[in-house]
């Protein structure tokens, strides 16, 4: 193996695990003690692990959620590619939710050929690329995100009952096994809450660096969840764990 794939293997199992000894590294990795130990170097250096007592565990986002400028354009392959395949469970005719995300965004540029679709969605972005189609929209009203470009709303001033959703597309900052699916911000949780809540089928996009994360705010256990939908650089730990679960886990090929 080498360095870079072995360092990676350290997160990836940090991710999973948040604290290792030692002894277990060398023995899950098939490594020296020395050569483990320039590994940790390197890594606690570019600030991803630290080092504890007799072990490491990996260094938890300290400031939260990054800005969309920034998530429109990280890993923009993967998100396109997860789109992609998102669309190709809209079918002509389907009344859907699309979330405020950056990766459920790129579904927006996958669907504009649909026949009598209907897009609901709190999604500034979504509702400028779909404008001049000929898809239904319907933005939910509410308070404006300016940074999230975004809209948050709540019961008094959306009448949400009124809404049949057959598949609702929702983004999450962090999944795992026993938590689920979370982000950031509570506004947002409530919005996807309420959507998960009223929509027949949901679908989970995101790509695979929001595994082994469990951040701020709860949005629904794995049991609320139909699909996720997510790319090819997951850790087959995860795969793993997923066929122990009633989530359908769907892991796009390279």
């Amino acid at each position: 193996m080498f360095p870079l794939e072995r360092q990676k293997k350290i997160v990836e199992l940090l991710m999973i695990k948040k604290v290792m000894k030692l002894t277990e590294l060398t023995k899950e990795l098939n490594v020296s003690i020395d050569t483990l130990r320039r590994d940790i170097s390197l890594l606690t250096k570019q600030g991803k692990i630290e080092k504890i007592y007799g072990g490491v565990k990996i260094v938890e986002e300290k400031f939260g959620e990054s800005t969309m400028d920034e998530r429109m354009v990280s890993h923009l392959k993967e998100k396109e590619t997860i789109a992609q395949k998102c669309s190709e469970y809209i079918q002509d005719g389907d009344c859907i939710y699309i979330d405020s995300g950056s990766t459920t965004f790129q579904i927006a540029k996958y669907i504009k050929n649909k026949k009598k679709l209907t897009v609901i969605t709190n999604s500034i972005p979504v509702i400028l690329e779909l404008l001049n189609s000929d898809i239904e929209l319907i933005i939910i009203g509410g308070k404006i995100r300016r940074d999230e470009r975004s809209v948050v709303t709540y019961e008094y001033l959306f009448n949400f009952s009124q809404l049949n959703i057959q598949k609702a597309f929702i983004c999450a900052s962090g999944i795992t096994i026993e938590k689920g699916i979370s982000d950031y911000n509570v506004e947002e949780a409530i919005t996807r809450k309420k959507m998960i809540e009223l929509s027949n089928e949901i679908y989970v996009a995101a790509d695979s660096t929001k595994f082994g994360k469990n951040v701020t705010i709860g949005i629904a256990p794995l049991s609320e969840i139909d699909y996720v939908i997510t790319d090819h650089n997951i850790n087959k730990l995860f795969i793993n764990q997923f066929k122990k679960t009633n989530t359908n886990l769907i892991v796009l090929e390279e």
